[in-house]
């Protein structure tokens, strides 16, 4: 028996993605509605309630007005907003997280999947945290670069538009106030008692992102180097399929460069640390529409689902 999916939102960026990934599998049914009713709130309740799974791609409010008209008991739910992601109630959807959270996953009718930002830094210095190795006191400290495609289709349409091809060369810092909204799951996940200093900008690329956390060596505790975070991770994800953990980064970059892009259209996140005798820098690599968004989706659909977690995403390694 095929499993009913419906795509709340199926026509936005991270929606239009799931449907991509999922298109051609046989063991699922996808659920949809046409343009012209997607504002019909019973055309919609009725899609809710019917299928097995759904996939909220809306933003928050919305996201939670839809919660609000599933009924159903049995009715599962993956929300890609930020609505969800500090509830007690819901699922942190990042099964790397520790050894317990696939299982979580697995049994729990209400999942979010995390900001594409906020996977990056949490992949990056949860072990650490875990550890001992950054106490919880730590101010955080991270900047990230993402491709355009993050800001959905209203930005995905300013970047391709004629007009703009001088004014949007550059990477565009944004979310200068220091307000950010991946900042409240940052703190809430990693069980900080700050929230970091992060400061994200845009790149006039599509895809791809880069997440990068710095670290001062006499701020951590014990004598942490590169050598050590690399030991950690490699213990910490041993067997992860999607997490890549980068031992050589001469062979790794790109004549000193780091490409921003190497990870697109796979599920794929890859941790590389970077060191001299006073700092550490860790940089999460990954798709931002992949790993941090529709690819971490069908990630947990597949777990939540009993399916094979790796069905219809790719490594390319």
């Amino acid at each position: 028996m095929k499993h009913k999916i419906f795509v709340d939102g199926q026509y936005g960026t991270t929606g239009l993605k799931i449907h991509e990934i999922l298109r051609g599998r046989d063991d699922l049914e996808l659920l949809d509605i046409s343009p012209e009713s997607k504002k019909d709130q019973q055309a919609k309740q009725a899609l809710l309630n019917s299928a097995d799974l759904v996939f909220l791609c809306l933003p928050d409010a919305a996201a939670r007005e839809s919660v609000q008209l599933i009924t159903s008991p049995t009715t599962r739910v993956i929300d890609a907003s930020t609505a969800h992601r500090t509830h007690p109630d819901w699922t942190y959807g990042v099964p790397e997280l520790n050894p317990v959270q696939r299982e979580k996953i697995r049994r729990s009718k209400r999942v979010c999947v995390p900001g594409c930002h906020a996977s990056g830094l949490i992949m990056a210095m949860n072990p650490l945290l875990e550890q001992g190795i950054v106490p919880r006191s730590q101010k955080l400290i991270c900047h990230s670069i993402t491709g355009y495609s993050g800001g959905g289709r209203a930005m995905i349409d300013a970047y391709n538009a004629p007009e703009n091809s001088e004014r949007f060369k550059s990477q565009r810092p944004y979310a200068l106030g220091l307000q950010h909204k991946h900042l409240p799951e940052m703190k809430y996940v990693l069980g900080l008692d700050f929230p970091p200093l992060f400061t994200p900008s845009v790149g006039n690329f599509a895809q791809g992102m880069l997440v990068m956390s710095y670290l001062v060596k006499a701020d951590l505790i014990g004598t942490p180097t590169r050598d050590r975070l690399l030991e950690l991770y490699r213990d910490v994800y041993r067997g992860e399929a999607f997490v890549r953990v980068i031992e050589d980064n001469v062979a790794y970059l790109d004549e000193g460069f780091l490409d921003a892009m190497s990870c697109n259209n796979t599920n794929r996140i890859e941790l590389s640390v970077y060191e001299n005798e006073l700092y550490l820098v860790v940089i999460s690599r990954l798709d931002n529409l992949g790993k941090g968004a529709s690819g971490a989706a069908v990630q947990n659909m597949n777990i939540m689902l009993g399916l094979d977690e790796g069905c219809s995403l790719h490594l390319n390694f």
